[in-house]
């Protein structure tokens, strides 16, 4: 009894100092957080924290085609997949980690066959004799310092910034793939406009070649309205290459070839939702790359705790018994039984400096991730206060826009009319189409802007401004 009785003293005693864990424990790095946005004092941010999935923002554009098309992007998309890869060899490393704070179980088996030698030939085994032996044992490095528990913590912090990485590359996809759509559209809808002027300048130069077969207008304005009407036609070809390459470029978000992929033109009108003019003061919480960077500050804060467990000494258990006896012998009999138990401590005496400069690295570290973490705050910050800016700007711009057009289409008719009554020259008339296309083009490339602002906004708040999202 009194030969177990120290191990299991010596073990009582690691259990109870298992309690103490050196290093820093793990604050949140304080970032100064204003009380409000510049752009619009009614929006309050908070402290970014959560790394849940966004939920299906898209939806408020009311279209079902980008509805299917975004959800294939978390399916389908190559880098989402890489991403989700990633995290679970995160999720497996904390696996691995936790089970490093218990005891391992070892079984062994063998049959060793020899013959031994001496100097003394009469001792000599003159055969080869079989050693059987069946052994059980188990071996547990008491985390005396809190070093395995620190490992824990880093790599469970480690884990959750890989799902925030997942969260954020999938938002991240998702709203290119929306902003390409709306693109797109925005591009059917600038060769359906030119269309229109095609039709038009073609109305135009019947109308100029019937006053020059009647003679009362020049040649000239007849290879005005032609040059016109080919110069259009080349504006409408040419959109045709940016919808092509968005196009290609909603296939590969999708998982898809190129050559595998169409989207059918049609007849589109771009959603401006609205934004509401209070939001919840969580909104900024569903930043995955805000969540991402605090895990990382975490994870490096729970490596200096790690550095520092390595200054002091390391304390292991060890218990094996089983039996060991010549094959001709019976195996499991209390003469061939063999046990060892007991405590094992290891302290480096030596190490010219190794561990102070791993340690150094791990408050480094710590340094650079608290610094990143609060300017991916301040950057999430930005990209608000950008997209709050781009759509107040733009809404402004798209009123005064529209009273352009209204005006420029008025001036188109009373010129063609001016026009046809010999009052004015066809120069007049041309400059009142370009006026005129130029200034719907001008409208619809408005449109798009604050299409694309707004995407970019829902993709700065984390996905959307539902208070229920998440």
């Amino acid at each position: 009894m009194k030969t177990a009785f120290v191990p299991v003293a010596s073990m009582a005693t690691a259990l109870l100092l298992a309690g103490c864990a050196v290093g820093p424990d793990y604050v949140r790095p304080p970032v100064q957080m204003p009380s409000g946005f510049k752009e619009d004092a009614n929006w309050k941010p908070a402290q970014p924290s959560d790394d849940r999935m966004p939920a299906a923002w898209w939806k408020v554009f009311d279209d079902g085609e980008l509805d299917a098309l975004a959800t294939q992007v978390a399916q389908a998309n190559e880098d989402v997949r890489v991403a989700e890869a990633n995290y679970r060899a995160a999720d497996a490393l904390a696996r691995q980690a936790f089970a490093g704070l218990f005891p391992v179980v070892n079984l062994n088996a063998s049959a060793v066959r020899s013959q031994g030698a001496s100097g003394n030939t009469a001792s000599r085994s003159a055969h080869p004799v079989t050693f059987d032996s069946v052994t059980l044992g188990t071996s547990w490095e008491v985390d005396l310092w809190g070093g395995l528990r620190r490992s824990l913590e880093q790599a469970q912090a480690s884990a959750k910034a890989s799902k925030a990485d997942l969260a954020g590359a999938t938002l991240s996809l998702q709203g290119q793939l929306v902003a390409d759509y709306l693109s797109l559209r925005v591009a059917d809808e600038q060769r359906r406009l030119l269309d229109d002027a095609v039709d038009a300048y073609e109305k135009s130069l019947q109308l100029t070649e019937s006053r020059y077969r009647a003679g009362v207008a020049a040649r000239s304005d007849v290879t005005q309205a032609q040059a016109q009407l080919e110069a259009t036609r080349a504006q409408a070809i040419d959109v045709r290459i940016s919808r092509a390459q968005l196009e290609h470029s909603i296939a590969i978000l999708v998982g898809k070839a190129p050559a595998d992929f169409s989207i059918a033109p049609r007849p589109y009108q771009l959603q401006f939702p609205d934004v509401p003019p209070l939001l919840p003061s969580t909104l900024l919480e569903r930043r995955p790359d805000v969540a991402a960077a605090e895990r990382r500050a975490a994870a490096a804060n729970a490596q200096i705790g790690v550095a520092t467990a390595a200054f002091f000494p390391t304390l292991s258990l060890a218990a094996n018994g089983g039996f060991s006896a010549p094959s001709s012998a019976s195996l499991f009999s209390v003469p061939f039984r063999v046990w060892s138990l007991g405590p094992s401590l290891a302290e480096k005496l030596f190490d010219a400096g190794a561990r102070s400069a791993a340690r150094d690295q791990a408050v480094a570290g710590w340094d650079a991730a608290t610094a990143t973490y609060r300017k991916t705050v301040l950057t999430a910050l930005q990209n608000v206060e950008d997209s709050l800016a781009a759509l107040r700007i733009l809404a402004q711009e798209a009123v005064v826009e529209a009273v352009a057009v209204k005006a420029a289409q008025e001036s188109l008719a009373l010129t063609i009319s001016q026009y046809k009554g010999g009052t004015v020259s066809y120069l007049n008339v041309i400059t009142a189409q370009t006026t005129e296309l130029t200034s719907r083009e001008s409208a619809l490339s408005i449109d798009g802007r604050r299409a694309a602002a707004t995407v970019q906004l829902m993709q700065a708040l984390g996905g959307g401004w539902e208070a229920t999202a998440n």
